[in-house]
């Protein structure tokens, strides 16, 4: 299909500057490419809905950036929990060559693909992980590894919390992309929270460039280990989320 590369990039530079995200914009070729290959395969292999130039511009790469508006260090490790189409994790990388990025997801052929758009880009701070959340988080590689874990994956928070936190390093955190639904979640994840051993630290509300939607960033500190008991094993976390 025809991908509208002046519009796209239109659309992200507006998008970034209205975010005070404009120093990133020197990445809006390697951004542009990376659409482009999203657009590409997205005809042979399900990767995400949002193809149209504006959308994949604004709801998928801007999106992503919004972590950026927090305060990070330099240099750190961070894992993408369901990485999907690759976000927010490739935007990150790409912003942020500093970091460490893994991409997580259950699905090998996603992640091939991801893996060939990083060697077309020349990133070289990413790297996949096939595996289950459930099952990354009892390896001891992954386990209390990551200053950072990052979702957009769609599930309920408590479902979220259980799958992420166990990746996180004790003093780290994890960030759950939400939009309007954030606080209702909130109220439903106290006692996963308590569970997990970790705590609310701030909720960054956003309104996405050309009223999009909103979006929440919830960002979680990591106050002591996971309980060896969680996760639970696959398919569990989304059964039953932790009460």
């Amino acid at each position: 299909m025809d991908f509208d590369v002046t519009l796209f990039q239109s659309a992200l530079l507006q998008g970034l500057e209205e975010w005070e995200l404009e120093e990133l914009s020197s990445s809006l070729p390697a951004f542009t490419r990376f659409a482009e290959s999203i657009v590409e395969t997205n005809q042979t292999l399900n990767l995400t809905r949002l193809v149209g130039p504006e959308e994949m511009a604004v709801k998928n790469i801007v999106d992503s950036l919004g972590l950026l508006r927090l305060e990070w260090p330099l240099t750190t490790s961070c894992l993408d929990l369901g990485t999907g189409a690759g976000f927010p994790g490739v935007p990150l990388a790409l912003c942020r060559p500093r970091w460490s990025v893994v991409l997580l997801d259950s699905l090998r052929k996603r992640l091939r693909f991801l893996e060939g758009a990083a060697r077309d880009l020349g990133i070289t701070n990413v790297t996949t992980l096939h595996a289950r959340a459930e099952d990354a988080g009892q390896d001891e590689n992954h386990r209390q590894t990551y200053d950072l874990v990052v979702s957009r994956a769609v599930a309920l928070l408590p479902v979220l919390l259980e799958l992420a936190t166990p990746l996180v390093k004790v003093g780290g955190c994890f960030v759950a992309y939400k939009s309007s639904e954030a606080h209702t979640e909130l109220k439903e994840s106290s006692g996963a929270m308590g569970k997990l051993n970790v705590g609310l630290e701030q909720v960054f509300e956003m309104d996405l460039p050309f009223s999009m939607g909103e979006r929440s960033l919830l960002v979680f500190r990591k106050y002591a280990p996971t309980p060896q008991a969680y996760p639970r094993r696959a398919g569990l976390p989304n059964k039953q989320p932790l009460q």
